[in-house]
């Protein structure tokens, strides 16, 4: 059935999109980008809404959303460091941090595992909230107290996603918190 599909749609248009988030900022084109980055969010927000609704979790829409996660997320200060390079040199280091940062669980669970993790904690998910808008807000009002904001967060969200690679014995997806790891492995 078609619908069962939709979540994996959302998260390819994700993966397809990426590159035009970054010619949008190749080719100056800033509404683009703002259009590009919303559509890409919304069906990121969407994507695991949808299918705990219909009850069609699996591991491949699991691997997929983190595709498309990890395009979204490292398309998009490439595209705001063509369209935005003043923002970019004042908030250089918060951004490189953020970068590191949301690499370092990737690693852990590629040197534990051999794949990329898809636990899609809570405070993962309050994160990306937190960093959408914040990085609105920094690239459209000028404001970067919720992007500094967003990348405490993501330090909290990295130690948590890190800790429950080391606590399980085994790869598992939709580990939504330390507490859920710690009971998956008893």
């Amino acid at each position: 059935m078609i619908l069962h599909h939709i979540p994996n749609i959302l998260s390819l248009f994700r993966i397809i999109t990426a590159p035009f988030l970054l010619l949008s900022g190749w080719y100056d084109l800033p509404v683009l980008f703002f259009v590009l980055l919303g559509m890409m969010l919304l069906s990121d927000a969407l994507d695991g809404i949808i299918a705990r609704m219909m009850d069609h979790t699996t591991e491949q829409g699991a691997k997929l959303d983190s595709y498309g996660d990890i395009l979204t997320y490292l398309s998009t200060p490439l595209a705001v460091w063509w369209l935005w390079p003043e923002i970019v040199k004042e908030e250089l280091y918060y951004i490189i941090a953020g970068i590191v940062i949301y690499i370092l669980p990737a690693i852990f669970s590629l040197l534990k595992f051999g794949k990329l993790a898809s636990y899609h904690t809570w405070i993962t998910k309050i994160t990306a909230v937190v960093m959408s808008v914040g990085v609105v807000m920094l690239l459209g009002f000028d404001n970067n107290l919720l992007f500094h904001a967003a990348i405490y967060f993501l330090v909290i969200a990295t130690v948590e996603n890190i800790a429950i690679t080391l606590i399980l014995p085994k790869q598992k997806k939709d580990i939504y918190s330390i507490w859920h790891a710690m009971k998956e492995r008893t």
